[in-house]
């Protein structure tokens, strides 16, 4: 049975979040999911999420959103300074 789970986060700098994960979308391997991000707004960030399994799902979209929250996180403490980005 094939697993799904979609995400939407929004912020004003939502892009450079993008920019900081897209790297890792170019290297994903798993066999068992396959993660697509993009986005679809200018403040709208989509994690689209397909697992072969639930336990996949899981392991997956623990290493998704950590990443996309670390990639947020970072804009609120490290300040844009002379167009110095994530």
């Amino acid at each position: 049975m094939e697993h799904e789970a979609v995400f939407r986060f929004t912020g004003p700098d939502i892009g450079v979040a993008y920019q900081a994960i897209a790297p890792e979308m170019d290297s994903e391997v798993n066999t068992r999911s396959h993660a697509r991000c993009f986005v679809e707004a200018p403040d709208t960030l989509v994690l689209m999420i397909h697992a072969a399994d639930i336990g996949a799902l899981r392991a997956s979209l623990n290493m998704w959103l950590r990443l996309v929250n670390v990639a947020i996180e970072m804009q609120e403490i490290i300040p844009n300074r002379g167009g110095c980005k994530i």
